[in-house]
């Protein structure tokens, strides 16, 4: 005898698909709640990550130099230029100064410099503490009484938030330069017109607001390389995938951290 069909059940795959998405997600907040959780612990624990922290800084913060300038020099000239464009006939031209001051210092320096380093910092951990992961060096380390997160995790998060802000500094007094140096070469406007509207609306708010915001990129980064890294599972081709996700997390969560503080912060 057959059995009536039932419409409910063409919809129960469906469901259990649903359901184990939504179990494996509270499962990935537990764990990264962990992760957190353990990193803070392992704070206190200074001589273990203090010098490797030194190190970090210089891989982090100096070796990122080059390409963060390149990025901030070209937005510069960019943005004089479009500036430009855009008050032709209805602005006066020394409002470029304004707007390459104050979208360097509160936008794209931080966030352009961001996801820059989003791809040059945050892959380079995923790869290298999945590539620990998969060959058992972490397992080594824990054998040899050192604790992962004071010697791998608490070292790249300290210099990524230390870091940042001193990269994104350089950034925007690069990005400003250059705009200046584009207004004056290609733009006819003079050094006090393109200074007058650099400090038209300035605020010191506009300064630390971006270098505030360059810490959290920062540390969120550096702890998304190494969470990342740290739960690398399958060998090369597992690393791979743990360094493309690496970029892709932090790249999302540094947009929604950029709303987030211009809701909160303005």
């Amino acid at each position: 005898m057959l059995r009536p069909y039932c419409f409910w059940s063409s919809f129960c795959p469906v469901i259990q698909a649903i359901g184990r998405r939504a179990v494996a997600a509270v499962e990935a907040v537990g764990r990264v709640g962990h992760f957190l959780m353990d990193t803070v612990r392992a704070l206190p624990d200074v001589g273990t990550w203090a010098g490797p922290a030194l190190v970090q800084m210089r891989r982090i913060g100096v070796d990122s130099i080059p390409v963060t300038l390149f990025i901030a020099a070209f937005t510069g000239v960019v943005l004089a230029l479009q500036a430009s464009y855009t008050f032709t006939g209805t602005v006066p031209l020394y409002f470029v100064g304004t707007l390459v001051g104050k979208t360097m210092m509160l936008e794209l320096g931080p966030v352009l410099a961001g996801l820059a380093l989003a791809g040059r910092v945050g892959a380079s951990m995923a790869a290298e503490l999945g590539t620990m992961k998969v060959t058992e060096q972490v397992d080594a380390l824990e054998t040899l009484a050192y604790d992962p997160q004071s010697y791998l995790v608490v070292p790249r998060v300290f210099a990524g938030t230390v870091m940042f802000p001193m990269i994104i500094a350089f950034a925007i007094a690069t990005g400003i330069v250059t705009g200046w140096l584009t207004s004056l070469l290609l733009l006819d406007l003079s050094t006090p017109d393109f200074l007058k509207g650099l400090k038209l609306f300035y605020l010191f708010k506009d300064t630390w607001f971006g270098l505030f915001k360059s810490a959290t990129f920062g540390a969120t980064i550096t702890l998304v390389g190494c969470i990342v890294g740290l739960s690398t599972r399958g060998g090369a081709e597992g690393v791979g995938k743990s360094t493309t996700r690496a970029v892709v997390y932090s790249a999302v969560l540094i947009l929604l951290l950029d709303a987030f503080w211009a809701v909160v912060l303005l």
